[in-house]
């Protein structure tokens, strides 16, 4: 591997668009993000599913899925 041609590896503020922080490691001091794991609605269970043709309800009658 050649030195000196890689960036420096330190440690970065993430801020979220929701107000949430965290520390991780990048090559940047400092990110902005629009959308983490506290507001994403896949993770916070808010997630909704839209359904015109009733696919959903016609996958769960066949795997007897409540």
């Amino acid at each position: 591997m050649r030195k000196e041609i890689h960036p420096d590896y330190v440690e970065c503020k993430v801020t979220c668009a929701c107000g949430n922080t965290f520390q991780t490691k990048t090559n940047k001091e400092a990110l902005s993000i629009d959308i983490c794991n506290e507001c994403h609605p896949f993770f916070t269970g808010s997630e909704k599913i839209l359904d015109a043709a009733g696919r959903v309800e016609k996958f769960k009658n066949k795997y007897k899925l409540s």
